[in-house]
């Protein structure tokens, strides 16, 4: 098997946390079996089957099979599941039940259906979405099948969110997340990179800080290809756990920064994955109306090369570059942008592209 394939293979297990693992410990079963009564899902039929996902860092997610369908539960975990010591608050998972009560009646087909939460055990649970209908696009990527069309509709969805939830004072009330969002997002990403570059720390900083601020609209937290599916209707959006009213530059910032990633893990696929952050990043910005494009897109601008060296040496560092070559690219593409103010996201590719440049 070629690297490439291995990788594919690799990704598509994580990304959907395909691979299962049979619970036996009883008291998990049953700690499960309470949860579900509690919802009041699958009433009136037979559980067969419950099995544990293996591949996410953040939660434990189970697939539980009954007569005729099969749901998803989710509960966060409090230390996750990475090198570094990253811990996190469990109150996240409330808040991102509560993003899908928001986002699903707006937009139904970009979400899983929500079956019902548990409070008391933190477990919620959702649409189990097959992997034949509805593939994961990082894997998809990963194995060369790169449409910038699906991108563009990922940035077109992804801007009618923000849009549809910009200020809104009930929303803002509602996901008071800061401290979630922080431990989460912002002190992994850009305060820990900030201690391994004490020359850029003070720009780490700032960018950090003018992030914090931004109180704007709701937030994924976690636009990344891993958390979407490619469904028959148009992408959809899982692992809403970084949900935070906050600023929206930062879901534009995250998601194009895995189509930089891709393109120095992939460099023959460059062309084609700068058309995806081209199409993704220009609808995205033909919806945004809660602000100036131009304020906007600055914001975006500046935090993506902040966010594209978190991932070689924040707490979360991608698992595809592993050769210090692929990883000193990151680190010269990100600096040059930290270094300069960049006003436009498409400073940031053609600085890539200069630096994959033979």
């Amino acid at each position: 098997m070629d690297k490439q394939s291995f990788e594919y293979r690799r990704s598509q297990s994580m990304a959907r946390k395909r691979c299962q693992t049979a619970i036996d410990n009883e008291a998990m079963q049953q700690e499960i079996r309470s949860a579900i009564e509690q919802s009041g899902i699958g009433q009136g039929q037979a559980l067969r089957h419950m099995v544990q996902l293996t591949g996410g860092v953040s939660s434990d997610i189970w697939r539980i099979d009954f007569e005729d369908h099969g749901v998803c539960a989710k509960r966060a975990l409090a230390k996750l599941k990475v090198a570094a010591d990253w811990h996190a608050p469990l109150s996240r998972n409330a808040y991102e039940y509560a993003w899908y009560e928001v986002i699903s009646p707006l937009f139904p087909h970009a979400v899983p259906r929500m079956l019902g939460r548990d409070e008391a055990s933190g477990m919620f649970f959702m649409s189990y979405l097959d992997a034949d209908t509805h593939p994961v696009w990082k894997a998809q990527l990963l194995q060369g099948q790169i449409n910038p069309a699906f991108a563009a509709q990922v940035g077109q969805a992804l801007g009618q969110m923000h849009a549809a939830t910009a200020h809104n004072p009930k929303l803002a009330q509602r996901f008071q997340s800061d401290a979630e969002f922080h431990a989460l997002r912002l002190e992994p990403y850009l305060l820990a990179t900030a201690l391994r570059h004490s020359a850029l720390a003070p720009r780490l900083h700032a960018i950090h800080q003018q992030t914090a601020d931004g109180h704007l609209a709701l937030v994924h937290g976690d636009i990344s290809p891993k958390n979407i599916l490619m469904g028959p209707q148009g992408p959809v959006f899982l692992d809403a756990e970084c949900a935070w009213y906050g600023d929206p530059a930062f879901d534009l910032a995250f998601g194009l920064n895995h189509l930089l990633l891709k393109a120095v893990h992939m460099p023959q696929h460059q062309g084609v994955l700068a058309d995806s952050f081209t199409q993704l990043s220009q609808a995205y910005l033909a919806h945004v109306n809660w602000e100036p494009v131009a304020v906007f897109e600055q914001r975006a601008a500046q935090l993506l090369p902040a966010l594209l060296l978190a991932r070689v040496d924040g707490k979360s560092p991608v698992e595809y570059l592993t050769s210090p070559h692929t990883q000193n690219q990151v680190r010269q593409i990100a600096t040059h942008g930290l270094q300069h103010i960049y006003t436009h996201l498409q400073q940031v590719l053609a600085t890539t592209l200069k630096a994959l440049a033979p």
